[in-house]
C-alpha cells in the first residue's frame, strides 16, 4: 500500500506566556497562521492546537462519512461537521479530554437509523478519531440527516 506523508511547521520564539508562535503548511492552507498562549489557554486572536486538531478532526470525519455513504449506495449531497475538543486544564498540566463531533448531512434514500450507524462507523473508522480515541476518555457523536 502506498504511504502518503503531509508535513507541517511550527515557530516559537520567547517563553510560554509571552512568546508567539506562527504555523504553516506547504499547501499554503495555513500562512504564518498565529499561536499565542492567550489563543490557546485564554481568549485571544490567533490560532491553539485543539482548534487545529479540531479542524482536522472534522474534515477527515466528514470525508470518511462521505465515503461510507458512498459505497452504501448512498451519495451524500453535503455533509458539515463541527469537532468540538475539550482542553483540560490540571496539576499534572494540560491534556486533551473529549472530542465531540455534531454533523448533519444530505443525503438522499437513507432513513435516520441507517445514517446514524453509517456515522459511528464513520467515527469509528476516521484515521485521526482512531488517533485520538485511545488517548480519550470520550469520543462522541450527534448524527442528524438535514432536510
Amino acid at each position: 500500500m502506498p504511504e502518503i506523508t503531509r508535513t507541517a511547521s511550527a515557530i516559537w520564539t520567547g517563553d510560554l506566556r509571552t512568546g508567539t508562535g506562527q504555523v504553516s503548511t506547504p499547501s499554503g492552507a495555513l500562512r504564518d497562521t498565529p499561536v499565542t498562549y492567550v489563543s490557546r489557554f485564554e481568549s485571544g486572536e490567533g490560532s491553539n492546537p485543539e482548534e487545529l486538531i479540531a479542524a482536522a478532526h472534522a474534515a477527515c470525519f466528514s470525508m470518511a462519512l462521505a465515503g461510507r455513504l458512498t459505497r452504501g449506495g448512498t451519495p451524500p449531497e453535503r455533509v458539515e461537521t463541527r469537532a468540538t475538543v475539550t482542553l483540560q486544564l490540571g496539576e499534572a498540566g494540560a491534556r486533551i479530554t473529549k472530542v465531540h463531533l455534531e454533523t448533519r448531512a444530505r443525503v438522499p434514500g437513507i432513513d435516520e437509523a441507517t445514517f446514524r450507524e453509517v456515522a459511528e462507523g464513520a467515527k469509528d473508522g476516521c484515521p485521526v478519531s482512531q488517533l485520538l480515541k485511545p488517548g480519550l476518555e470520550a469520543l462522541t457523536l450527534d448524527a442528524q440527516l438535514a432536510p
